[in-house]
């Protein structure tokens, strides 16, 4: 292709060529790091489940391998999201709202922040660390309230954060491409 893009890999350089304001510039840097860094760790519990169970048989536990990569989708995907849907926009040459690679920039660090909301109201409250257990710190400082509001949630509500910011991206991106 004449224009740069070639493909899902060439959207990266090309969003960071074509972006409209240095805040998205500068996402396109942050949610790919972030994307590989998640993409990262969902990759290295697979594999740490697969060796954990390599000895059972299949059934219930190649839907819980399943599960995880499914999920890390979930988390890696909507931070790579803004950078392709601003390639997307500049490559075919769609008029959208002025601050749209702005806005999806910030919506994306959004999502970023939702994730680490999430980690923080899943931990557990003690667990098991090479044979001994850890149990986690009470919450201090100026976030401290805030960090014990999230703790006191069921772990199920980590779920809510990220799809929040999820279906907010989702509405943002249709109401600034209109």
């Amino acid at each position: 292709m004449a224009d740069g893009y070639r493909g899902l890999f060439g959207a990266f350089p090309y969003a960071l060529r074509h972006g409209d304001s240095r805040v998205f510039k500068l996402y396109v840097l942050i949610g790919t790091l972030g994307a590989v860094f998640i993409g990262g760790l969902f990759l290295l519990s697979l594999v740490v489940w697969i060796g954990e169970t390599a000895g059972t048989p299949g059934g219930s536990l190649t839907l819980s391998r399943t599960f995880i990569a499914v999920m890390g989708l979930f988390a890696a995907g909507p931070l790579l999201a803004p950078i392709l849907l601003v390639a997307r926009k500049h490559r075919r040459g769609f008029a959208y709202h002025p601050r749209y690679d702005t806005i999806m920039a910030l919506l994306g660090v959004g999502f970023l922040l939702s994730i680490y909301v999430a980690a923080i109201i899943s931990m557990p409250e003690c667990f098991e660390l090479d044979g001994s257990t850890v149990c986690r710190n009470p919450p201090t400082g100026l976030f401290g309230p805030v960090v014990g509001v999230l703790y006191a949630l069921p772990q199920i509500a980590a779920i809510s954060p990220p799809a929040i910011m999820m279906a907010v991206m989702a509405a943002g991106h249709y109401l600034l491409s209109r």
